[in-house]
């Protein structure tokens, strides 16, 4: 972070640290967030470094693109009538002053185990399984399908969000702890789950759920409807320049697509959702930041029709109004009799959520739950004993650092298994 330390200090010194630690509670990880800034405030940067090492091996990572106010900084007394503490801008000074100062993670394992644990995808939840696993002496490989590690990290989250050479950086230190990888190695075609089961003692599977869901409406198969995970994954944009853009969703894929698209030329890109603004689950500023780089926002905005003859012409979209239902945490939306509009339009990227291959499901062998995620127990164990899972793929809250607690806690699981 571009801070000097006298900067990093004051902010520091804006934490009153406080007893019953509401910022904790409020972070995925449960990070100790007032000892870390504490031992900052005392210019202790390798004690702050350890302390959030204890919960968190993403800390330059999740103190850039964690939703924080949704998060630790929204539940900061400071913030009840000020400004929060910048928690996750600290969290990133610590972890890049980590990274600059060749800081290791943890110390390392003077004797492994002889287990052996095979972790497949290299996302948030499986670099935090494997990192905790080795920190505990098992000899872990990770199987990666693309060229290099990273998952959503690398191949979903935009370059202006999270610089590649941090990225890289927090990675190398992980497989610094004598993490093996293998990449370009892909699960259904150079190796099966069967194949693991012989040659480990246990298995994670975190490669998440990266192909975007469908609204299920006319014209949805038209040339110039995309998803937006395959988009950010795969980097296929369309000639967008001078292009009229309409993005469906209110999340981080949805904003992250729409900058994205505007970068690319797009001469007018506009986020639709159907809810009210502060309901939106994106980031604030990450909205704020879309809004101040001339991306059009329509609220309270259902899509109900893509129209054109092959190709994208139109959408027509319908007015939602918010009523409050019985059994409903937050307002729903409903459609407004006669309020339908049409609007120009050349493409339309759907961001309203994803999931995993279905095909690859089935490959496995797993059993889902209702909603069609891997079932796991409290040990983030599947039906198949000896195979763990976590991230999108367990149907885990769509955020980096909730993927990162899954693939922690289900290193746990996976130390609770091994040692019965």
């Amino acid at each position: 972070m571009n801070y000097t330390e006298k900067e990093v200090k004051q902010r520091a010194d804006y934490c009153l640290n406080c007893k019953t630690r509401p910022c904790t509670n409020g972070c995925p990880l449960n990070n100790n967030i007032p000892d870390f800034i504490q031992a900052v405030k005392n210019e202790k940067y390798k004690e702050a470094y350890e302390i959030l090492s204890q919960t968190t091996v993403l800390s330059s990572v999740c103190g850039r693109i964690c939703p924080h106010m949704k998060q630790c900084e929204g539940t900061c007394i400071r913030g009840i009538k000020q400004e929060p503490v910048c928690i996750g801008k600290l969290e990133a000074y610590i972890g890049d002053f980590a990274n600059e100062n060749k800081i290791q993670l943890f110390k390392k394992v003077e004797k492994a185990n002889g287990k052996r644990i095979a972790v497949v995808g290299s996302g948030p939840a499986s670099l935090s399984c494997a990192a905790f696993l080795a920190r505990d002496g098992y000899k872990v490989t990770i199987f990666e399908k693309r060229e290099n590690l990273g998952g959503i990290l690398r191949y979903g989250i935009p370059r202006f969000r999270l610089d590649e050479v941090i990225l890289n950086n927090t990675i190398d230190k992980i497989l610094d702890l004598g993490i093996d990888a293998k990449t370009n190695c892909e699960l259904g075609k150079d190796f099966y789950l069967k194949d693991l089961q012989k040659e480990y003692d246990a298995v994670f599977l975190g490669f998440g759920a990266n192909i975007s869901n469908k609204m299920g409406i006319k014209g949805e198969n038209l040339k110039g409807v995309y998803g937006g995970n395959e988009l950010l994954e795969f980097r296929y944009f369309p000639d967008l320049n001078g292009k009229k853009v309409s993005v469906i969703g209110g999340g981080n894929v949805g904003i992250d697509s729409a900058r994205e698209i505007n970068r690319l030329g797009a001469s007018e890109v506009t986020i639709i959702y159907r809810r009210a603004e502060k309901q939106m689950p994106a980031e604030e500023k990450e909205i704020q930041d879309a809004k101040n780089e001339g991306i059009n926002f329509l609220f309270q905005t259902n899509l109900v029709k893509i129209i054109g003859d092959d190709q994208v012409e139109k959408i027509e979209c319908i007015e939602t109004e918010l009523i409050k239902k019985e059994g409903e945490l937050r307002e729903v939306p409903i459609d407004i009799n006669d309020s339908n509009f049409t609007i120009d339009m050349d493409y339309v990227i759907m961001a309203i959520g994803s999931k995993t291959n279905i095909k690859l499901l089935d490959l496995l062998g797993l059993e889902l739950n209702e909603w069609g995620y891997v079932k796991i127990d409290e040990n983030y164990m599947t039906s198949k004993n000896g195979i763990f899972a976590g991230g999108d793929l367990s149907g885990e809250k769509q955020t980096v650092a909730w993927a990162a607690r899954s693939g922690r806690e289900a290193a746990r699981g996976i130390n609770k298994y091994l040692k019965q």
